[in-house]
């Protein structure tokens, strides 16, 4: 477990039964884990939590008394002679906080372990976290200081989770996830129970519910794609009716697991209308025919991809720019949910994105990532049609942006417009190194992709500057011979 960060999260809580309140937190909207969202208090283990495993539940323990301090200062009553939170703020207190600690041991028993969740390996940072439980110490009163976190109160479960659904907030996925069984248990003990068990169950490989915004599961599956990602994801959009789109993998294990999912979807009174790829390549479509087949569902695509798929489906649906399909209800009731279909082609020529209609998340499939940037390999891949496609998808209404690879990012539009700016920087690159002296394209994409650190990518980002290069010849601004490309 060496590759994962260690972390606490914790649950603090008051009251009990009906009246149980949790304690979540608006995480700065400048972090980039989880920025503006809603989450539980926490962080990562310390060198002076430990006594030399991170991930043993004294750890834990010693951990989220700290982090509770300096959050939100929250210590235990018994506590006596810690240093203040300013210190402990400052970074210069850790030592003298594990120091009261031990001198009071019996306080660590305020703490309860219930559950552990990883990271998916999508990410770029994983976390293997220890959930904990601590009840709110009498008389205490959280207050934030702003900073990594902007704001933050007590909610009961089922009110927060409708206020998620209504759109008013957006809350960590595993939080939604361990609300949810807070919200169908009558007290902690059993909700503990429950916790343990599924969580259990999640680190033994069962996909669990990733939501970002509600009506949209994420699962992440194993495939041959491009490097640095070793995942695609799989989504499920809709509520009653739902359309799983880009089942990906083509491992048997993988394929078991996203089974597994689908069919607890489908015992819950669900119906599959349908699979929908993205596009053709061979790391979007590993179980669209299996999973076509077994559900009895038939395969949307734009004309492009249907007639690249390495099967024919046996009920093909074309999806063209503009179409609409039927969502039902979305998750809070409101009627008129709808999925649309945008074409924008430029990666693939039949590269669909998709957007729904009550919370604005936009299914982009390979249009961005947020691992990696976007390979444009010619003649498949067209950078100038590529770039109307992003600006294009700027005038579409959108909140959460939920790529093929990595983890979704809460601003669709902002992180578009980044892989606008990048292409930009990476031209204006590219241009200062054309001259009147023909170069070849190994002299360049040594010189223009200088930052390509891992060596199997860089093939790849030839073929990006390949299309950069036809981009500017198309523009009458470089020219190639047969020595090499030049400035026009």
């Amino acid at each position: 477990m060496s590759r994962h960060r260690i972390a606490t999260s914790v649950l603090l809580t008051r009251g009990e039964g009906e009246g149980l309140e949790v304690y979540l937190a608006r995480r700065n909207p400048k972090l980039r884990f989880f920025g503006g969202y809603w989450a539980f208090l926490g962080g990562t283990v310390d060198p002076e939590d430990h006594d030399g495993e991170r991930d043993a539940e004294i750890a834990h323990a010693r951990c989220a008394l700290r982090e509770l301090f300096e959050e939100v200062g929250v210590v235990p009553t018994e506590l006596e002679g810690h240093p203040s939170r300013d210190d402990l703020l400052a970074g210069n207190a850790n030592d003298a906080f594990r120091a009261a600690l031990d001198r009071v041991p019996e306080v660590l028993d305020q703490v309860h372990p219930f559950g552990r969740l990883t990271t998916p390996s999508f990410a770029p940072v994983r976390y293997r976290t220890r959930f904990v439980q601590v009840a709110l110490p009498a008389n205490a009163t959280p207050t934030i200081d702003e900073g990594e976190l902007v704001e933050g109160g007590f909610f009961r479960p089922r009110e927060v989770l409708e206020t998620w659904r209504n759109g008013g907030m957006l809350i960590a996925p595993p939080v939604v996830y361990l609300l949810e069984l807070a919200a169908s248990c009558a007290d902690m003990a059993s909700f503990l129970t429950l916790a343990g068990e599924r969580t259990r169950s999640h680190e033994e490989g069962r996909l669990h519910r990733i939501r970002n915004t509600p009506g949209v599961l994420m699962a992440p599956l194993k495939t041959p794609t491009l490097p640095p990602a070793t995942t695609t994801n799989a989504y499920v959009v809709g509520e009653r009716d739902l359309y799983v789109i880009d089942p990906a993998t083509y491992d048997e294990e993988e394929r078991a697991r996203l089974y597994a999912f689908l069919d607890e979807l489908v015992e819950e009174g669900r119906t599959l209308r349908g699979v929908i790829p993205t596009h053709h390549h061979h790391d979007h479509v590993g179980s669209v025919q299996e999973v076509a087949e077994r559900y009895s569902v038939p395969v949307l695509a734009h004309p492009e991809t249907l007639a690249r798929l390495p099967h024919a489906p046996r009920d093909p649906r074309q999806l063209v720019d503009g179409d609409e399909l039927d969502l039902g209800a979305s998750p809070d009731g409101t009627g008129g949910w709808k999925l649309t279909a945008y074409h924008t082609p430029g990666h693939d020529r039949g590269h669909l994105v998709l957007v729904e209609n009550r919370y604005h998340a936009a299914l982009a499939g390979d249009l961005c990532s947020t691992v990696s940037t976007i390979v444009i390999d010619p003649p498949e891949g067209h950078l100038a049609t590529y770039l109307a496609s992003l600006r294009r998808m700027l005038e579409v209404p959108m909140g959460v942006l939920y790529p093929a690879h990595g983890p979704a990012h809460r601003n669709g539009h902002q992180l578009i417009t980044h892989y606008l700016e990048h292409r930009t920087a990476r031209e204006e690159k590219l241009v200062a190194q054309l001259d009147h002296t023909p170069r070849s394209e190994n002299e360049l994409v040594a010189l223009v992709y200088d930052d390509v650190t891992i060596p199997e990518v860089l093939p790849l980002a030839a073929r990006s500057l390949r299309a950069g290069l036809e981009k500017l010849e198309e523009e009458g601004r470089a020219s190639r011979s047969i020595d090499g490309w030049l400035r026009v």
